[in-house]
């Protein structure tokens, strides 16, 4: 079997690369987007220079926009002295697309992790640590998972943020979850976390 051009192996190199997506996934992926070439790959290959032009990290909390500060940082009708710190992008849409949170965000850009070698430095905690006193913030909402490294970096906040209220996110059971699909860990922490009806 001839092996495929140059250009083509290296877009399924950097494909693989994606989550989600191993070698043969990228290579499936390329090979669709060559055959729909005019209605998927062109238009794909302009998307993303667009993106990779315009699209830059908010100045002050971390989301994606095509200005220094995000749309939902210059939101007036944003409810101000409150914070949300999320681990990732992806995590503040979730909640935006909950449509439960109407206050403003931080992106921390990870975790702590002392396998990896991530610490405070490699984070945006000095970035949200500037942020609570010129912004009047009077609560921070951690809303990181519920992971090894999620608790280490909400412990080490936890640390930091004086003069705040601290809360986090409930943990447990998820609305329509049926008990016996979840594991023990969120059966236990739902169990923690109940409240009165």
């Amino acid at each position: 079997m001839a092996d495929a051009p140059r250009e083509i192996e290296d877009l399924i190199a950097l494909m693989a690369r994606l989550p989600g997506l191993g070698p043969r996934s990228a290579r499936r992926a390329v090979l669709h987007l060559m055959k729909k070439r005019a209605q998927l790959l062109l238009p794909l290959a302009e998307a993303l220079s667009r993106v990779g032009a315009n699209v830059r990290e908010c100045a002050r909390c971390g989301n994606l926009d095509t200005a220094d500060l995000c749309a939902i940082c210059t939101d007036a009708r944003r409810a101000s002295g409150q914070i949300c710190v999320v681990e990732d992008v992806a995590d503040l849409w979730a909640l935006e697309r909950a449509r439960a949170y109407r206050g403003h965000y931080h992106v921390l850009g990870g975790l702590l992790s002392a396998l990896d070698a991530v610490g405070p430095e490699d984070l945006g905690i000095p970035r949200l640590l500037a942020r609570l006193e010129p912004e009047g913030v009077h609560e921070v909402i951690l809303a990181l998972p519920a992971t090894l490294d999620g608790q280490t970096t909400a412990h080490y906040l936890a640390d930091r943020l004086t003069g705040v209220t601290l809360t986090t996110l409930a943990q447990g059971v998820p609305v329509g979850g049926e008990l016996d699909w979840l594991d023990e860990g969120t059966i236990g922490a739902a169990l923690r976390a109940r409240r009165s009806l």
